[in-house]
């Protein structure tokens, strides 16, 4: 995608429900997953939709909650809905932060020029900005596909771990 059809696609999930950020399994690309509805009059259903950044060469997240916020959110029971909703502070059992003020594509990105050149293809800079997250990603490309029932992020299996393989550098 060019900066402009990654402008767009950023412009289509403004207000949405982020639902998971993080590294893949193999930790090289970062995704969000976006709930994303429409008006119910549209008859259009809602869809979980995955933001897959390329080659994602840094990844800052900090909490946009406040100090004092966070003060009143550290009890486990508000990492549940039902047992924390009553509660004051930040209710994390939501499971859900509203992308807004949203993703925004970053002009004339000077972490990305270096990358650029060393590696000989364009490296784009995003923030996204939640009501508790605000994160910050230097990518070369974005990928938007629908996810599917059933998708997951990352699945222990039984065995013994990591097979300590080396990659070669």
């Amino acid at each position: 995608m060019n900066t402009d059809q990654i402008a767009a696609a950023f412009e289509v999930i403004f207000d949405q429900a982020l639902v998971y950020h993080g590294f893949t399994d193999y930790m090289r690309d970062y995704e969000l997953i976006a709930y994303c509805t429409a008006d119910p009059r549209t008859g259009i259903r809602p869809e979980y939709v995955r933001y897959l950044f390329t080659h994602c060469v840094e990844a800052h997240v900090r909490s946009s909650v406040s100090e004092p916020n966070w003060a009143l959110s550290l009890d486990e029971r508000l990492i549940d809905y039902e047992t924390g909703v009553d509660l004051d502070g930040f209710v994390w059992g939501v499971k859900w932060h509203c992308l807004y003020p949203g993703l925004t594509l970053v002009a004339d990105s000077a972490r990305t020029d270096g990358w650029s050149s060393a590696l000989g293809i364009p490296f784009h800079e995003a923030r996204i900005q939640t009501e508790a997250h605000d994160i910050s990603l230097l990518f070369s490309g974005l990928i938007v596909t629908r996810v599917e029932p059933g998708w997951t992020p990352f699945v222990v299996e039984d065995g013994d771990g990591p097979d300590f393989k080396t990659p070669l550098a």
